[in-house]
C-alpha cells in the first residue's frame, strides 16, 4: 500500500512548500550526521518532495532562503535536484523573509479563495542559529490568529544537526506559542535523522496535527 494513502483524507487536497536553508550553517560537518548538512538533506527532500508531488499535483513551492530568498513555484522532485544542483550555501540563516512570504502567499490565495480545500503544509528545513527568532516567533503567532482552525495551517521545522540553539528555539515555538497568545498549536519539529526512519505519512500527518 501507498504510504500516503495511509494518512487519509488529511494530508489530500494540501498546498506543500518547502524552506530550505542555504546559508553557511549549511556547510557544517558533525560528527552526528557525518557530512555537510546540505548534502545529507538534499536526498530526504528529494525523496519527500516525490511523495508530495503525488497530493500537491500541480508542483510543489520551494524556498531557498540565506542573506535573502528565492522562491521557486510548481517544483517537481526533479526540478529540485536541478535546484540543489544550481546553489551552493552561503550568507545568514534568515528564514523570516521567506517565512513571511510563504504564510502570505497562502492568506492571498485563501482570499481569492484559490488555496486547496485542507489548507497547507510548510516543511522548514535548517541546520543554523536563526537570525532574528523574535520576529520569526512573531510571524508564526500571527499566523495562527488568522486562521479559521487549526489543522488549516501547519509549519514542520525539521532540524539537519545538533545546534542545541536551534533544538531550543524549535522546541520553543513547538510547545509554547500558544502560551504566549497563538491562537493554535501550528508548529512540530522532528530531526532530519528521525526523518530517515519515519514514515512518510507521518511526517505529513504531524506536520498537521503535531
Amino acid at each position: 500500500m501507498d504510504p500516503l494513502l495511509e494518512g487519509g483524507a488529511a494530508i489530500q487536497e494540501r498546498d506543500y512548500t518547502l524552506i530550505i536553508d542555504k546559508s553557511n550553517d549549511m556547510c557544517i560537518s558533525s560528527s552526528s550526521i557525518g557530512s555537510r548538512a546540505w548534502d545529507l538533506m538534499q536526498d530526504s527532500m528529494i525523496r519527500l518532495a516525490t511523495e508530495c508531488e503525488k497530493l500537491d499535483l500541480d508542483g510543489l513551492t520551494v524556498y531557498l532562503f540565506s542573506d535573502y530568498f528565492q522562491r521557486y513555484d510548481r517544483v517537481t522532485s526533479t526540478d529540485l535536484a536541478q535546484i540543489f544542483l544550481e546553489n551552493q550555501p552561503s550568507g545568514k540563516t534568515n528564514l523570516a523573509d521567506a517565512l513571511q512570504d510563504a504564510i502570505n502567499n497562502y492568506f492571498q490565495r485563501r482570499a481569492l479563495k484559490i488555496a486547496k480545500p485542507n489548507g497547507e503544509t510548510i516543511l522548514v528545513i535548517t541546520a543554523g542559529e536563526i537570525e532574528e527568532p523574535e520576529r520569526v516567533k512573531q510571524i508564526i503567532i500571527s499566523a495562527s490568529n488568522n486562521l479559521e482552525q487549526d489543522e488549516e495551517l501547519g509549519i514542520s521545522l525539521i532540524q539537519v544537526g545538533d545546534k542545541p540553539e536551534v533544538t531550543k528555539f524549535f522546541k520553543l515555538l513547538d510547545n509554547q506559542l500558544q502560551a504566549v497568545g497563538a491562537k493554535f498549536d501550528i508548529c512540530n519539529t522532528v530531526t532530519i535523522m528521525d526523518l530517515e526512519n519515519m514514515n512518510l505519512s507521518d511526517v505529513l500527518i504531524n506536520a498537521i496535527f503535531g
